[in-house]
């Protein structure tokens, strides 16, 4: 039995740390807001429903990150990569270099971006490894309580340092092990990022069902259309002439979903309407959702930029970025993981493929 921390009580949080837990493991839920975890510092019992059904008890459940890292094997960082920069910072304080973090997704660069920020305030820099997405396919349904609906195959995980890799690895936990499959390439986990492709545009061609109070759909299943999926399969159209720009071209998003869900269909309609455990998922309520909070600033911001860098068309992948910052008078590209942020702007092409194919 290992410690692990899990950092963030949401959707992928409460899933992540319930299914440890039951598996054997010492879980410390660590949660910024107090207020979402009130009941379970309480109780520290979560209730899994969906695939499995079963209570989970968790050994700590604290806003002190202090308290959640002491003596941990492993930090599972599932919130928001919007949050990431201030996790970091957060953890910089308490900060082991012994003891792995991965980011549970670290959408586009995440990774990098996690460690420029480590980099600032620390000599000694743990492992970083990010996931292309998160291994369940989940929802909080109570401050208490987690669906998961399934469990996604084969999902890419890569780290900062290419020769971290292996002992990355050997630190997740048996339980999970078999769902991750090791790439020594970030490029593969971040251009891989297929959130962008699937959370982005259908909330904003949705928009008017989405604040309609009158009304609620079915996301994947209703949400998205056979002209909406047209729509989707031209931005990732764009996002696979990225990584191919870039010498390690990602698999689409059909073939993820083949590949992760095993659906079936020849087209990405058939694909998306294929997936049985997207058949219950709703709607987002607000267009003040982390599909479009989360995924245009640290998924489509980052693609966008190295495509054009690249010297490729991304006009459908901007159009996106363009309509969610005139809809919601807010500059995406300028709070987002940029260029200049991130530390790429003034890399050439020979040197970007260096330094995110993780080959320094």
């Amino acid at each position: 039995m290992n410690n692990i921390t899990v950092i963030g009580a949401g959707n992928s949080g409460l899933a992540t740390a319930a299914y440890l837990s039951i598996n054997g493991h010492s879980v410390r839920l660590w949660n910024r807001s107090k207020s979402t975890i009130k009941k379970l510092i309480n109780t520290k019992l979560i209730h899994l429903k969906g695939i499995i059904n079963q209570d989970a008890k968790l050994d700590i459940v604290t806003t002190d990150i202090v308290k959640a890292t002491r003596d941990t094997a492993l930090i599972m960082v599932t919130t928001p990569a919007t949050s990431h920069v201030s996790i970091a910072n957060l953890l910089s304080k308490t900060l082991d270099p012994h003891v792995p973090i991965i980011l549970n997704p670290g959408r586009t660069f995440g990774a990098l971006d996690f460690g420029n920020t480590l980099s600032s305030t620390n000599s000694k820099i743990p492992t970083i490894a990010e996931t292309q997405t998160i291994v369940f396919t989940c929802r909080k349904t109570s401050e208490d309580t987690s669906i998961i609906l399934a469990m996604k195959k084969g999902v890419l995980i890569s780290t900062l340092r290419k020769n971290d890799i292996t002992s990355l690895i050997n630190s997740i936990p048996a339980c999970l092990k078999d769902n991750f499959k090791p790439t020594n390439s970030m490029l593969l986990t971040s251009i891989g990022n297929v959130g962008m492709i699937l959370h982005c545009a259908p909330v904003l061609l949705n928009a008017g069902w989405i604040e309609c109070e009158t009304a609620s759909f079915k996301y994947y299943y209703s949400g998205i259309t056979k002209t909406i999926s047209e729509f989707l399969q031209k931005v990732d159209d764009e996002r696979v002439q990225v990584s191919k720009a870039l010498c390690s071209p990602v698999e689409s998003l059909i073939g993820w979903l083949k590949r992760s869900y095993n659906a079936k269909g020849k087209n990405l309609y058939d694909c998306i309407h294929d997936v049985k455990s997207y058949e219950t998922i709703d709607a987002p309520r607000t267009l003040q959702h982390r599909y479009i909070f989360e995924d245009i600033p640290t998924g489509l911001v980052p693609l966008e930029a190295l495509g054009l860098k690249l010297g490729l068309s991304m006009k459908y992948t901007s159009i996106i970025i363009d309509l969610a910052h005139m809809l919601l008078n807010t500059d995406f590209r300028e709070s987002g993981r940029n260029l200049t942020n991130l530390e790429l702007n003034m890399l050439s092409t020979d040197e970007l493929i260096e330094k995110l194919s993780n080959r320094n």
